[in-house]
């Protein structure tokens, strides 16, 4: 097929599929030149049978519907025939005009009709069944018609794709274009998905000046979005203006200065004095301020509804479970279990091996024995897995437990207005909890409802902005505990004594070599192209040899980064080559999907309920229908070719993306070529994600560096001053 983009111009016959959300179309048109009717595929925003398309784009040869045109560009242009005039106003695009009402129109005007519209829409109501109420009706659509397709030629002018047409036409109505021309970069605040980059493109073409205040204003709010990114619910003031004057070209301070005071008063910002913390100035956006300040307000509501359970009752129902479950307690878990059931807000945190899985296991019993609703969630579904195996009661993501919903206010149906039906809510792995899932999943708590937060701390922080778990432990006003007693047989695991080595900056203890009896060992070596070679031949030949583990479905490769010779980019391609080099595959960019893959979901996919960080494997696959089938954890999904771009090989993954995993072998190079992102929660993380052997490999210096670096899980809030405030 040809690739070079072409255009052509037909009237649309029928529409087969349409997303009114991102404008998305699959349509027939009947164009001149081209026999019969050609299918045309993309987003083209609201489209209506009747209509003139200007289309420009490419053709392709679809495996089983044949040749079809993919739309880059689209322009709509008004009917011009009678029978096409008839189609569009017949299609039910015009409130008010149904089939009967488009023959009597035509009838009565013939091609002129969408003229009288225009110029003399009163001439209308001298067609029999057409009254005053259906002409208002007819007009106001009419112009909200006229608007969008407007709208649309004025995105495409200015390089925005059609697919945000319908929602900024639902934000701004009829005014849309004028208010753009007026203030482009208010697209950064209103819409979700324009970022400030596009916006900025249009408002110097539309010819706003570089230090226009709108600017200014809209580039603040870009670098305390990108601080959000990285976990920062507030920034500094001064290192706030300075990445904003680099991003936006160096201007003037007190032009910045200026734009700040502006979002002040526009309320899209707060400014504030944290003396605590030695910081001045704090600029939040307005969203993670308030944010920040209900968290704590919630978790006070929930702390300040007693508990009404005897002390005598509660020990016996603990000392039930233990001679149940045959188990005897050490002083220190008793207290966390009792610590936990008792206290309506409680945190239990603790490295591997000191028996937080135990503990956690014996308050969902114990208040399950209390007559309590338990619920257990967590944040990723291996997470939640992991923890039904080790209570032995159901546990679904956060997600799952609120019923995300892109329709509701918040997007979730539990929340401040419907809460969950729960006494007691166990939370597994909340270093992975970020603030605003957070706060989301404290709105839908009824005040009488328990929250236990189980994690360990000295983990990664969230990806999403704030460290719930850390500040929430560091305030020292909430009931918890951290377990630091280590068990015998824990002890015995090099992989759990080197976790807490690390955890302390020192370096890790162990054999240099695999052998049978040993669960850890630390290979040394500086090259990174021997440390990839090496990484390859652990994977497919001797953790095999040795431990007879299925290199397909035990072991997994973690590593810091996504580039270099031992990133995840390299070493799926690699280890791909190796392990599964043959079958039916499906080629998207320098990606290859095969038959037999392990495969990652790299974002949350509410429609096909799989979320960021689900492990799978690849099935199946559908040349003709264009489509994967993929096993999640014995759940198959299917994936349109269109939609690989949410998936990466998972041979090897990014440390991040293991967190809430456990595997029953793990290997990770270490090296220097990563310095950027090396650090001691990020060694201690990867380490305990191995569940019986773990490998590391690599250069001395390159873990002594991430080794002293602690400070990389610093972040910008100040919810521990909030709750001391509080509490």
């Amino acid at each position: 097929m040809n690739t070079t983009p072409q255009t052509i111009k037909g009237e649309v016959q029928s529409i087969v599929f349409s997303n009114a959300e991102n404008g998305f179309l699959i349509a027939r048109i009947r164009a001149k030149g081209e026999p019969g009717q050609v299918v045309v595929v993309g987003s083209m925003g609201q489209v209506s049978p009747g209509e003139m398309l200007e289309l420009t784009g490419t053709w392709k040869e679809h495996p089983k519907f044949g040749r079809q045109f993919q739309v880059q560009t689209c322009v709509q242009v008004l009917p011009a025939t009678v029978n096409g005039i008839k189609r569009y106003l017949a299609s039910g695009c015009i409130k008010g005009i149904g089939e009967t009402m488009a023959d009597r129109l035509i009838t009565a005007f013939g091609a002129k009709v969408l003229d009288i519209l225009d110029e003399e829409p009163q001439r209308l109501l001298k067609v029999p069944g057409l009254g005053k109420k259906t002409l208002v009706k007819i007009l106001e659509s009419w112009e909200k018609q006229r608007e969008i397709r407007a709208l649309m030629l004025f995105l495409q002018s200015y390089g925005i794709a059609p697919t945000f047409a319908g929602k900024i036409f639902k934000k701004y109505g009829i005014q849309a274009v004028e208010r753009l021309k007026q203030d482009p970069y208010q697209l950064v605040y209103d819409i979700r998905g324009v970022g400030f980059t596009t916006a900025d493109a249009m408002a110097l073409k539309l010819g706003f000046a570089p230090d226009s205040p709108q600017r200014i204003q809209a580039g603040i709010m870009y670098v305390l979005f990108q601080q959000g990114e990285r976990g920062n619910l507030f920034y500094p003031q001064d290192a706030l203006l300075e990445k904003t004057a680099h991003a936006l070209g160096d201007l003037d301070v007190g032009l910045l200065q200026e734009g700040l005071n502006g979002l002040v008063e526009s309320k899209r910002v707060v400014v504030e004095n944290l003396p605590e913390q030695g910081i001045h100035d704090a600029v939040y956006p307005v969203f993670f301020y308030k944010m920040e300040r209900e968290i704590v307000s919630r978790l006070q509501g929930l702390a300040s509804h007693a508990v009404h359970v005897k002390d005598e009752k509660l020990l016996a129902v603990v000392e039930e479970q233990e001679n149940k479950a045959n188990i005897a307690l050490s002083s220190e878990q008793k207290d966390a279990v009792l610590g936990a059931c008792k206290n309506k807000v409680y945190i239990l945190t603790g490295g591997p091996g000191t028996g937080k899985t135990t503990i956690t296991r014996m308050v969902a019993w114990s208040l399950h024995s209390l007559g309590l609703e338990v619920k257990l969630a967590a944040p990723t579904g291996r997470a939640a897995k992991r923890l039904a195996e080790a209570t032995g009661r159901s546990a679904s993501t956060i997600h799952r437990l609120l019923k995300y919903d892109p329709v509701s206010e918040g997007g979730f149906c539990f929340n401040e207005d419907k809460k969950l039906k729960v006494d007691a809510l166990i939370v597994d792995e909340v270093s992975m909890l970020d603030c605003v899932l957070a706060l989301n999943l404290l709105r839908a708590l009824p005040l009488t409802c328990r929250i236990i937060l189980v994690g360990d701390v000295n983990q990664l922080p969230p990806v999403g902005p704030g460290n719930l778990l850390r500040d929430c432990l560091e305030s020292g006003v909430l009931p918890h505990m951290r377990l630091t007693q280590i068990f015998r047989q824990a002890q015995e695991s090099m992989i759990v004594v080197n976790a807490h080595r690390i955890n302390q900056g020192q370096f890790p203890e162990g054999a240099t070599k695999p052998v049978p009896q040993a669960d850890f060992f630390w290979v040394e070596n500086e090259n990174p192209q021997r440390i990839q070679q090496l990484v390859l031949k652990m994977v497919c030949d001797r953790m095999p040899e040795v431990y007879g583990l299925d290199p397909m479905r035990d072991v997994q490769v973690l590593t810091p980064m996504h580039k270099g010779d031992v990133g995840t980019i390299q070493l799926n391609a690699l280890l791909q080559e190796r392990l599964n080099p043959h079958g039916d595959e499906v080629k998207r960019g320098q990606r290859i999907f095969r038959v037999g893959d392990r495969v990652l979901q790299m974002r949350n996919n509410y429609d096909k309920d799989v979320f960021n960080g689900d492990l799978g494997w690849i099935v199946s696959l559908d040349r003709e229908a264009e489509t994967l089938e993929i096993d999640f954890e014995g759940r198959e999904v299917s994936y349109d070719f269109e939609d690989l771009e949410e998936l990466s090989l998972a041979y090897a993954i990014s440390v991040h993306k293991s967190q809430g995993s456990e595997y029953p072998a793990i290997i990770m190079p270490v090296v220097t070529q990563h310095y950027m992102l090396l650090q001691r929660n990020l060694i201690y993380t990867g380490l305990t994600r191995a569940r019986k052997l773990a490998v590391m490999i690599g250069s001395r210096r390159a873990l002594s560096i991430g080794l002293k670096n602690k400070e990389s899980s610093k972040r910008f809030t100040h919810l521990i001053y909030r709750l001391r405030e509080a509490f």
